[in-house]
Protein backbone atom coordinates (compact mmCIF):
# COMPACT_ATOMS: atom_id res chain seq x y z
CA UNK A 1 0.00 0.00 0.00
CA UNK A 2 1.41 3.39 -0.91
CA UNK A 3 1.08 6.37 1.44
CA UNK A 4 -2.18 8.26 0.86
CA UNK A 5 -1.25 11.66 2.22
CA UNK A 6 1.84 13.65 1.40
CA UNK A 7 2.77 16.63 3.54
CA UNK A 8 5.27 19.19 2.35
CA UNK A 9 7.64 19.28 5.33
CA UNK A 10 9.70 22.09 6.75
CA UNK A 11 13.40 21.48 7.42
CA UNK A 12 12.87 20.28 11.01
CA UNK A 13 10.08 17.92 10.03
CA UNK A 14 12.11 16.52 7.15
CA UNK A 15 15.09 15.89 9.42
CA UNK A 16 12.83 14.12 11.92
CA UNK A 17 11.27 12.08 9.14
CA UNK A 18 14.66 10.92 7.89
CA UNK A 19 15.65 9.92 11.41
CA UNK A 20 12.58 7.73 11.85
CA UNK A 21 12.80 6.36 8.31
CA UNK A 22 16.27 5.07 9.13
CA UNK A 23 15.13 3.54 12.40
CA UNK A 24 12.03 1.88 10.95
CA UNK A 25 14.02 0.46 8.03
CA UNK A 26 15.53 -2.03 10.49
CA UNK A 27 13.53 -5.15 9.61
CA UNK A 28 14.82 -6.89 12.72
CA UNK A 29 12.88 -4.56 15.03
CA UNK A 30 9.90 -6.47 16.43
CA UNK A 31 6.36 -5.39 15.61
CA UNK A 32 4.63 -5.67 18.97
CA UNK A 33 1.81 -3.81 20.73
CA UNK A 34 2.63 -1.56 23.65
CA UNK A 35 2.28 -2.76 27.21
CA UNK A 36 -0.51 -0.26 27.91
CA UNK A 37 -2.56 -1.99 25.22
CA UNK A 38 -1.83 -5.61 26.11
CA UNK A 39 -2.37 -4.98 29.84
CA UNK A 40 -5.76 -3.35 29.36
CA UNK A 41 -7.38 -5.13 26.42
CA UNK A 42 -10.37 -5.86 28.63
CA UNK A 43 -11.24 -2.15 28.79
CA UNK A 44 -11.58 -1.74 25.01
CA UNK A 45 -14.92 -1.55 23.23
CA UNK A 46 -15.85 -4.42 20.92
CA UNK A 47 -16.57 -2.11 17.98
CA UNK A 48 -15.67 1.38 16.83
CA UNK A 49 -12.95 3.43 15.20
CA UNK A 50 -9.40 3.36 16.58
CA UNK A 51 -6.31 5.44 15.83
CA UNK A 52 -2.71 4.38 16.41
CA UNK A 53 -1.15 7.86 16.44
CA UNK A 54 2.55 8.25 15.62
CA UNK A 55 2.25 4.52 15.05
CA UNK A 56 5.81 3.56 14.11
CA UNK A 57 5.74 0.05 12.68
CA UNK A 58 2.18 -0.41 13.88
CA UNK A 59 2.19 -2.92 16.70
CA UNK A 60 -0.82 -1.26 18.30
CA UNK A 61 -2.67 -0.89 15.00
CA UNK A 62 -2.25 -4.56 14.16
CA UNK A 63 -3.51 -5.66 17.56
CA UNK A 64 -6.51 -3.34 17.40
CA UNK A 65 -7.39 -4.62 13.94
CA UNK A 66 -7.16 -8.21 15.19
CA UNK A 67 -9.78 -7.27 17.79
CA UNK A 68 -12.18 -6.16 15.08
CA UNK A 69 -11.94 -2.39 15.39
CA UNK A 70 -11.79 -0.09 12.34
CA UNK A 71 -8.19 1.03 12.56
CA UNK A 72 -6.27 4.01 11.23
CA UNK A 73 -2.49 4.20 11.62
CA UNK A 74 -0.67 7.51 11.14
CA UNK A 75 3.04 8.27 11.14
CA UNK A 76 5.27 10.87 9.51
CA UNK A 77 7.62 8.14 8.28
CA UNK A 78 6.75 6.59 4.89
CA UNK A 79 9.02 3.66 5.76
CA UNK A 80 7.00 2.97 8.89
CA UNK A 81 3.69 3.18 7.04
CA UNK A 82 4.94 0.82 4.35
CA UNK A 83 5.82 -1.71 7.06
CA UNK A 84 2.40 -1.33 8.69
CA UNK A 85 0.65 -1.90 5.36
CA UNK A 86 2.82 -4.92 4.58
CA UNK A 87 2.24 -6.51 7.98
CA UNK A 88 -1.51 -5.91 7.72
CA UNK A 89 -1.66 -7.53 4.29
CA UNK A 90 0.34 -10.53 5.46
CA UNK A 91 -2.06 -11.05 8.38
CA UNK A 92 -5.22 -10.45 6.36
CA UNK A 93 -6.10 -7.30 8.32
CA UNK A 94 -7.61 -4.03 7.12
CA UNK A 95 -5.78 -0.92 8.35
CA UNK A 96 -6.02 2.57 6.90
CA UNK A 97 -2.28 3.34 7.06
CA UNK A 98 -1.34 6.89 6.12
CA UNK A 99 1.68 9.16 6.12
CA UNK A 100 0.41 11.89 8.43
CA UNK A 101 2.20 14.02 11.00
CA UNK A 102 -0.21 14.41 13.91
CA UNK A 103 1.55 17.57 15.05
CA UNK A 104 0.89 19.25 11.71
CA UNK A 105 -2.46 17.56 11.09
CA UNK A 106 -4.00 16.27 14.33
CA UNK A 107 -7.19 14.20 14.45
CA UNK A 108 -10.47 16.13 14.31
CA UNK A 109 -12.79 16.38 17.30
CA UNK A 110 -14.88 13.36 18.27
CA UNK A 111 -13.45 11.15 15.54
CA UNK A 112 -12.27 8.02 17.41
CA UNK A 113 -13.53 5.57 20.02
CA UNK A 114 -9.99 4.42 20.86
CA UNK A 115 -6.80 6.46 20.61
CA UNK A 116 -3.37 4.88 21.23
CA UNK A 117 -0.27 7.02 21.71
CA UNK A 118 3.03 5.38 22.61
CA UNK A 119 6.54 6.78 22.88
CA UNK A 120 5.47 10.17 21.57
CA UNK A 121 5.19 13.35 23.63
CA UNK A 122 3.87 16.74 22.53
CA UNK A 123 2.38 18.38 25.59
CA UNK A 124 0.67 21.10 23.57
CA UNK A 125 -1.23 18.48 21.61
CA UNK A 126 -2.82 16.85 24.67
CA UNK A 127 -6.09 18.88 24.63
CA UNK A 128 -6.57 18.11 20.93
CA UNK A 129 -6.02 14.40 21.51
CA UNK A 130 -8.55 14.38 24.34
CA UNK A 131 -11.04 16.21 22.13
CA UNK A 132 -10.54 13.64 19.35
CA UNK A 133 -12.26 11.02 21.53
CA UNK A 134 -15.94 10.43 21.09
CA UNK A 135 -18.04 10.37 24.29
CA UNK A 136 -17.09 7.19 26.11
CA UNK A 137 -13.90 6.87 24.04
CA UNK A 138 -10.67 5.53 25.52
CA UNK A 139 -7.18 7.03 25.45
CA UNK A 140 -4.28 4.60 25.94
CA UNK A 141 -1.03 6.49 26.45
CA UNK A 142 2.46 5.19 27.22
CA UNK A 143 5.82 6.88 27.08
CA UNK A 144 9.09 7.24 28.94
CA UNK A 145 9.32 8.79 32.40
CA UNK A 146 12.09 10.82 34.04
CA UNK A 147 12.38 8.60 37.11
CA UNK A 148 14.36 5.86 35.40
CA UNK A 149 16.24 2.76 36.47
CA UNK A 150 17.92 2.06 33.10
CA UNK A 151 19.18 3.92 30.04
CA UNK A 152 16.13 3.13 27.89
CA UNK A 153 14.53 5.98 25.99
CA UNK A 154 15.51 9.54 25.06
CA UNK A 155 18.36 11.33 26.82
CA UNK A 156 16.59 14.72 26.71
CA UNK A 157 14.31 15.05 29.77
CA UNK A 158 11.93 17.24 27.74
CA UNK A 159 10.87 14.09 25.94
CA UNK A 160 10.16 12.30 29.22
CA UNK A 161 7.26 12.60 31.62
CA UNK A 162 7.56 14.10 35.08
CA UNK A 163 5.92 12.13 37.90
CA UNK A 164 2.12 12.10 37.49
CA UNK A 165 2.39 14.35 34.43
CA UNK A 166 0.07 12.21 32.30
CA UNK A 167 -2.68 12.81 34.83
CA UNK A 168 -2.17 16.56 34.55
CA UNK A 169 -2.08 16.52 30.75
CA UNK A 170 -5.55 14.97 30.49
CA UNK A 171 -7.56 16.46 33.38
CA UNK A 172 -10.94 16.21 31.66
CA UNK A 173 -10.80 12.45 31.21
CA UNK A 174 -11.80 9.80 33.74
CA UNK A 175 -8.82 7.69 34.78
CA UNK A 176 -9.44 3.97 34.35
CA UNK A 177 -5.86 2.78 34.89
CA UNK A 178 -2.54 4.45 35.66
CA UNK A 179 0.97 3.19 36.38
CA UNK A 180 4.03 5.28 37.13
CA UNK A 181 6.23 3.33 39.53
CA UNK A 182 9.33 5.48 39.33
CA UNK A 183 12.13 4.25 41.58
CA UNK A 184 9.94 3.10 44.47
CA UNK A 185 10.69 -0.18 46.21
CA UNK A 186 12.47 -3.04 44.45
CA UNK A 187 13.43 -1.50 41.11
CA UNK A 188 14.28 -4.92 39.72
CA UNK A 189 10.57 -5.72 39.64
CA UNK A 190 7.47 -4.08 38.23
CA UNK A 191 7.06 -1.75 35.26
CA UNK A 192 9.86 0.80 35.22
CA UNK A 193 11.08 3.68 33.02
CA UNK A 194 7.61 4.35 31.59
CA UNK A 195 4.25 5.78 32.62
CA UNK A 196 0.95 4.42 31.33
CA UNK A 197 -2.54 5.90 31.34
CA UNK A 198 -5.90 4.57 30.26
CA UNK A 199 -8.52 7.30 30.48
CA UNK A 200 -12.08 7.69 29.21
CA UNK A 201 -13.97 10.68 27.91
CA UNK A 202 -17.13 11.12 29.96
CA UNK A 203 -20.44 10.47 28.25
CA UNK A 204 -22.34 13.73 28.12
Amino acid sequence: MSPRIKIEPDDDAEQLRRKWDERHADRERPVEPALVLTQYLHLLPRTGAALDAACGVGGNALKLAELGLRVSAWDLSPVAIERVATQAAERGLVIDARVRDIQAEPPPAESFDVLCVTHFLDRGLAPTLAAALRPGGLLLYQTFSREVVSDRGPSNPQFRLAPNELLRLFPGLTVRAYRDEGRAGDTGRGIRDIAMLVAQRPVD
